[in-house]
This record gives C-alpha cells, structure tokens and sequence, in this order.
C-alpha cells in the first residue's frame, strides 16, 4: 500500500475507539455504543456521536432541537448514566507487547467452545475499557443547516437515515430521537489514572474546512457494530474520497456500517489529518439506498468544543489547550479546487418516484437510464447544479426496451439548459479506464 495511505492508516487505527453507555445497576437494559476519536492522550479526550446520549437526556431528545441550542453540559444526562472507552494498544511499545500478550485471548462476549479459530486471533486485541465522564453535547450549526436546506430538517421528505435497526422493528420516537441527534456529537474525559495512551498530547491533527478537495482521497475508521465484538470489528477501515461537500456537511462514498458513527474520517494530504465524523451511515430515499455516508467536518465542532468548554465548563476550561489543532491548507493551493466540466454536465433526473442521475450531452437533450425514466413520452423533471437548482421539465423521446443489453434513455428538454458545458465524446479507451458501479446514468 502506498506511502500516503500508511499515514493515515497509523493515525486512524492509533485515534480510533469505541464508546459504550449503560445505566448504573441495570445490566438488563442493555447499552449503547458508538465509533470515536482519542483527541488527547493524556489526559484522555475523546469525541464520539451524541445519538447514544438520547436516552439518558434528562429533557428528551427535544433538548438537541430546541431553537439556539448548540451545546449542552454533561449534566444535561441522568446520574446513571456510566460511560466506557475502549480501544487497541499503540504501536509495538514494550507497554504494548506486554499487554497484548497479557490479553491474547477473546473478550467473554466473543469466546466460546463453538467460536473456532477466531476465538483467539493473534493479532492485537484491545485494551480494558476505561471509565469515562461526559464532558459536552455539541453540534455544528452550520451542518444543521445545510442538512435542513438539503434534507428537510426534522422530517425529511423521502428521506431515513437509520441506524442498525431494521425499520419495520424501530418505533417512531426511536426514529425522532436519531434524526434529531444528527449532527450532535460528544466529548468525553478518560477518568484521571486511565490515559488514552502513552505520551501526552493531541493523538491527531484536524484538517481546516474545505483544506481537502472534492475527489481527494479519504479513509474512514470506525468500529461497526460499536462496542460488540470489538475483537475483531475495532478500528475497521475504508478506503473512499470526498463524494461532494455542503460546508461542513460532507459525503463519501467510504462504506460504513451502523455502530461506525463518530467514528474518524483521515485524509491523505495533509497526512493522517483528521477531516470529519461519521454523522450517518447509512441513508434510503424513497425506500432505495444511497451508498453514502453522512459526515461532519471535525474543525468547525473543535471550536465549538473549545468555546463551549469556557461557558459550560469552567472547571474543565484548560481543556481547550490539549484539543488538537488545526493544519494549514498545502501552500499554493485554494482552499477548494474549482468544480470541473464534468461535474457541472451531471444533473439530477426524477421521473414520478424514481430518481437517477443523467449527462448533459446538448443544451436540450440529457442521456440516463431506462430504468430511471422507463416509458417513452414520460414527463420527467431534470435538476442541474448550474445555475444552482435550476428545474427543467422534459420528455422520453426514446429508451430502450427491458429486453435489450443496453439500459439507455434520452430526454428532451423544454428550455435549453443555461450554463452547463457540453463534454465531447471520447475517441478512444482503454479497459480499465472508467468503471462506476451503480452510476445510474451518470
């Protein structure tokens, strides 16, 4: 693997960790448990999703959406309320070694007579779970916003970000209480005695909002399933790039399963520095999935952290000095590289309920899919980025038939599209050249 991933795979795997929550003297309860990031060594900080707060929310879930309301303090939570952190031992330090040979076996919840050779992997198991205190509840407003401009706020039209919970066995109030804790993150404080790691300091450096282009290379680490098995789930890694950006609201298309939120997204340049959180998933619209995960860029919640801190905590105030700090955009480059002609060409294609993308190959003729725009003669609504949200109504003036090889429709447009370059056709290829799965139509 290149140089550029090992970077970020060391300062991923060495940050990551998982956060549990359960209530004090009721193990019939259950827990919750999350993806987080180690921003401290010593004193241990930690930053994880706010979702496994809802329970225990002394208001509700109502308190994350009631107007103004950006950050709540650690006392907003129930006395019960008993945090966890765990995560995998440094790099090969003789404090390491040693611990890892001391804990070479499966955590109770993995082990047993019919676990096989998984039971006891050889490779770096991790550490106990420490203590830890609920320092902060924050947010990024101005995710908040983007996502309610873009998504539709509390009640997305069409719209689910879900959790690992089928949908059919989550109740309506646990689906409020998701949507609202979207965008809600937590810090947390390893309790005195029980260090993040060896050494003091920031574990990471953040990469300021919009330092990594579009298309940049990202890699994601998380724990799926969070605290369950974390033997062989802990720190899993995803390889993707920076899908599209919102502000702070950001998409890739690294694959993250529930149990992953909060957890890091790392990029390759500035190396091994820390872009954003995973804020979801997973996401359906209309019932179909989109293979994106949700995040929120980590620096503009680092202030917020750092001025919440101060207000809300001033016994906790020289906190501030230990968050990691923010790295410089590579020199010579803006801060975000101008959108290319090919991007502008894509535009958004909805026939009824069904929904794909499409390419601008005229200033009045788009080409997608036929299962996205399946009838001829069909009225379809097309949607560019150039002007922003421009809408164009068109007709199928041919697509070709179920049986056929070829999945092609072609719509007519009723108004020229204004602004948006044409792409000219390739003359040649080579295998190999372009492979997007799923591209519908794009």
């Amino acid at each position: 693997m290149g140089r550029q991933w090992g970077s970020a795979m060391k300062a991923a795997e060495e940050a990551g960790c998982v956060v549990s929550a359960s209530r004090a003297g009721e193990p019939e309860a259950g827990s919750w448990s999350c993806s987080g990031v180690i921003l401290s060594r010593s004193p241990g900080l930690v930053l994880c999703h706010g979702g496994i707060f809802t329970p225990f929310l002394r208001a509700g879930s109502g308190a994350l959406t009631a107007a103004g309301t950006v950050c709540l303090p650690g006392d907003s939570c129930g006395d019960d309320l008993r945090l966890h952190v765990q995560w995998g031992p440094t790099v090969a330090s003789p404090a390491g070694r040693a611990e890892r040979d001391r804990l070479g076996v499966c955590t109770p919840q993995c082990a047993g007579p019919d676990s096989g050779p998984l039971a006891q992997p050889r490779g770096r198991p991790p550490l106990p779970p420490r203590s830890a205190e609920l320092l902060l509840l924050l947010s990024c407003p101005a995710f908040r916003a983007h996502f309610t401009r873009l998504f539709g706020g509390e009640a997305p039209e069409q719209w689910r970000f879900a959790s690992g919970a089928p949908e059919d066995e989550m109740s309506e109030e646990e689906e409020e209480d998701q949507l609202r804790a979207l965008g809600w993150f937590a810090l947390l404080r390893v309790l005195p005695g029980e260090t993040a790691a060896k050494g003091r300091g920031a574990a990471v450096a953040v990469a300021p909002l919009g330092a990594v282009p579009k298309g940049a290379p990202l890699l994601a680490c998380g724990s799926p399933f969070g605290a369950f098995c974390p033997d062989i789930f802990l720190n899993t890694l995803s390889r993707g790039v920076l899908s599209n950006a919102a502000g702070p609201l950001l998409l890739t298309d690294a694959r993250c399963l529930p149990g992953t939120e909060g957890g890091g997204v790392f990029a390759t340049r500035p190396a091994g520095a820390l872009v954003a959180l995973v804020a979801a998933p997973l996401c359906w619209k209309a019932r179909e999935w989109v293979g994106l995960t949700l995040l929120c860029a980590a620096a503009p919640l680092l202030r917020v952290a750092r001025a919440a801190l101060g207000s809300l905590c001033p016994a906790s105030a020289a906190l501030t000095a230990l968050l990691p700090p923010e790295v410089g955009a590579p020199q010579g480059l803006p801060l975000r590289d101008p959108e290319p002609p090919w991007a502008a060409a894509a535009v958004l294609v909805e026939c009824g309920t069904v929904w794909g993308s499409g390419v601008a190959v005229a200033p009045r003729l788009v080409v997608t899919c036929r299962h996205v725009t399946p009838r001829e003669a069909a009225r379809v609504l097309v949607r560019t980025a150039a002007p922003k949200s421009a809408k164009i109504w068109g007709h199928v003036v041919f697509a070709t038939r179920e049986t056929s090889p070829y999945d092609v429709a072609v719509v007519s447009l009723e108004e020229a599209l204004d602004g948006v370059p044409i792409p000219e056709p390739a003359e040649y290829f080579h295998e190999g050249d372009f492979f997007i799965p799923g591209g519908d139509g794009c």
